[in-house]
């Protein structure tokens, strides 16, 4: 059996060992640094393949120890942006496969780096947005001659908001507020721009549900790089209920906590509820010539929780557990085809969709 190595069994990283364990392909080894966390999962996943144990992951010496003690032949980091370039150095010198979910432009940039060269796969910006939304894009726009315009647009929601954000915290938080904050990317006129996040607001409606959309960072993954200078306009929004994108505005730029994270995390986390009863929208258009005519197909789907080992999950834990373990599964199927450096637009998403883990992405009820 393979054994896979997860850091951090938080939201997602615990329904990443659920999930790899219940196929019964892998053996899995988790560390995460919070007692608490390592008792929960010791209850929570009794299998014979799966270990928990606790490792603080910010002291270099013990995860390297951790690490090398697993032996890992595939290390998958669902930690906070800051921890996986030191996770993806470790994972090149110990010589397993790496994936993470970071939506980090610049932490993806680092383990670009780190990879050149190396025998094993190097596979950041796993999951949903970036992760299985670029790879959707990128199949849709191998359906053109010419590709104008591709707008990617992911929103993760209550399904009954009742509080003035309309918002309910789904995942990491860290990681919330670095899309919030950090800078964008997106082509215009055929080259990559920065672009400033909360701004390109719009309004789209799904199913007759009208929803804003406006710029956060990270969602695009690597696709501005593969698409600058063959396409025109490309750009990824996330997607809330109207009236969002203003207060977080408030929040992050009129009382500057954009520069003070920490308070403004303190704040999100003490006034903004959880739950588990979200709905994922997932909304891809491209348009483009094909035969020299004018064309546009859309991707659009909503997911809601999904049971799973006698356990409801969120739309969004399984969505993006879903879009890392899918990836995994193929990597360790087919290790001669992933090398070095591995962008999710490398994935074809018939393979993604016939995937055991790729199902909960209910391809019967999607429009691709």
């Amino acid at each position: 059996m393979d054994k896979i190595c997860i850091l951090g069994g938080g939201k997602i990283g615990s329904l990443i060992a659920t999930l790899l364990v219940e196929c019964g392909d892998f053996e899995v080894c988790l560390g995460d640094m919070d007692p608490e966390v390592v008792v929960r999962l010791k209850k929570e996943i009794v299998h014979e393949h799966f270990q928990v144990s606790s490792v603080d992951v910010q002291d270099s010496k013990a995860l390297s120890k951790f690490i090398e003690l697993v032996e890992p032949d595939g290390i998958i980091s669902s930690l906070p942006y800051y921890c996986n370039l030191a996770v993806g150095e470790m994972a090149r010198t110990c010589g397993a496969h790496y994936f993470d979910l970071t939506e980090d432009v610049e932490v993806t940039k680092g383990i670009k780096n780190v990879s050149e060269g190396a025998q094993k796969a190097f596979v950041p910006q796993c999951g949903l947005a970036p992760g299985f939304i670029s790879i959707v894009a990128h199949e849709l726009m191998t359906r053109f001659d010419t590709v104008d315009m591709v707008k990617m647009r992911v929103g993760a929601l209550p399904v009954n908001p009742s509080n003035v954000l309309k918002y309910s915290l789904t995942w990491s938080t860290d990681g919330l507020i670095n899309e919030y904050g950090n800078t964008c990317y997106g082509i215009e006129n055929s080259q990559e721009v920065p672009l400033l996040p909360l701004e390109g607001y719009e309004t789209i409606s799904i199913d007759g549900l009208l929803y804003e959309a406006f710029n956060t960072s990270g969602g695009l993954g690597t696709l501005a790089d593969t698409y600058a200078g063959k396409v025109r306009t490309m750009n990824y929004k996330t997607l809330r209920y109207p009236g969002h994108c203003k207060k977080i505005h408030l929040l992050m730029n009129d009382l500057k906590l954009n520069d003070d994270r920490e308070t403004l995390k303190r704040i999100l986390e003490k006034a903004v509820p959880k739950t588990l009863q979200d709905v994922v929208l997932i909304y891809t258009s491209v348009t483009g010539l094909r035969k020299g005519e004018l064309y546009e197909e859309n991707f659009v789907q909503k997911i809601y929780p999904h049971t799973i080992a006698g356990k409801l999950w969120s739309a969004i834990q399984v969505t993006t557990a879903a879009g890392m373990c899918s990836v995994v599964d193929l990597v360790f199927d087919r290790p001669e085809r992933y090398r070095g450096f591995v962008t999710q637009e490398t994935f074809d998403i018939p393979s993604i969709l016939a995937n055991r883990f790729g199902k909960f992405f209910d391809p019967e009820n999607s429009h691709l």
